[in-house]
């Protein structure tokens, strides 16, 4: 454990950014799962709304660092491309 104050300061502050990104995190790949759920189903009208709902949430995580920005990109590509195939 840290023994200079400023450096329990910067433990406390990690702890708490940790916890905020892992809320966060939790929220992304529950659209995620939401729109793969939709594909598995093969319902295209959910799937498309479920998608609609879930880019700002991937862009908004790579503007804030929670995920690199190549990963959103890669995410809204694979499922983009999943839902296009649903005919």
């Amino acid at each position: 454990m840290a023994n200079i104050a400023s450096a329990r300061k910067r433990a406390r502050q990690a702890e708490q950014q940790r916890r905020h990104n892992q809320a966060r995190r939790s929220m992304m790949r529950s659209k995620l799962k939401q729109v793969t759920s939709a594909v598995a189903k093969g319902d295209k009208a959910a799937a498309e709304v479920a998608y609609a709902a879930a880019v700002p949430v991937l862009d908004r995580m790579a503007t804030r660092g929670v995920i690199h920005k190549n990963k959103a990109a890669r995410h809204k590509s694979r499922l983009a491309q999943q839902i296009k195939q649903l005919g």
